[in-house]
Formats: structure tokens, C-alpha cells, sequence
């Protein structure tokens, strides 16, 4: 299991609430990226972290992944860099994108918050 810890989360993070899209980045975000990112830091780094069907996990929170783009696994493990969208997955995945259901923002993201992917 892939284990990380919320850090920091960007003045602008709320604003995605609605398009219901998290970002997450690692700790050497630059500026402009921190304001609209979740910044963790993983105490735990599997090979291969995001499959489809398998879980990602705010807190208690629980979310299925639906979908990835092909790039996911290699800037989430280089970057921590992942863009989640809480919705139905589109035709055309994007490279860093990762799809999770069920459809709907998580509510419990503070600094602190485990991140787990299983």
C-alpha cells in the first residue's frame, strides 16, 4: 500500500469543489502550482500505486479508480503529482489524469489527512 500525508492545501483547492478535479503534488511544487494543489509528502511508495480498480483513500473516505492515463503511475511516483477527477471517466484519458467514483469531491482533506492507495 502507497501511504502519504497531506502537508498543505492551496488557497484555490476549494474552487475545484464544484468541477469536482483534485490535484495532488509533492512537496517540491513550484509556487504557482501550491496555490492549487494538495501538497503531501509519501511515507510509503509502492511500483506500481494507481490501478484501475483499485482504491484511493482520503482519510476515511474511500474512492474505486475507474480510469488512468498512462502517465499516472510515473509522475505520481516522481512528482506526487496527480490530477483526480470525481467523475466519469472520458473517452480521452489524459496522461496524468486519474478517474475515481463514487462521483463526488472528498470532504475530508485537512493537513494531516492519510492519502492510502490500495
Amino acid at each position: 500500500m502507497t501511504k502519504s500525508v497531506v502537508k498543505e492545501i492551496g488557497v484555490l483547492v476549494p474552487t475545484f469543489k464544484e468541477d469536482k478535479i483534485l490535484i495532488l503534488f509533492g512537496p517540491q511544487a513550484p509556487k504557482e502550482l501550491r496555490e492549487m494543489a494538495v501538497i503531501h509528502e509519501f511515507e510509503n511508495l509502492e511500483e506500481e500505486p494507481l490501478k484501475q480498480g483499485g482504491t484511493i483513500q482520503f482519510g476515511e473516505e474511500s474512492f474505486t479508480i475507474t480510469a488512468l492515463g498512462d502517465l499516472a503511475n510515473k509522475n505520481f511516483k516522481e512528482l506526487g503529482h496527480v490530477s483526480i477527477y470525481f467523475q466519469e471517466p472520458m473517452e480521452e484519458v489524459l496522461p496524468g489524469a486519474v478517474f475515481a467514483a463514487p462521483y463526488s469531491f472528498p470532504n475530508t482533506i485537512n493537513e494531516g489527512t492519510v492519502i492510502s492507495v490500495k
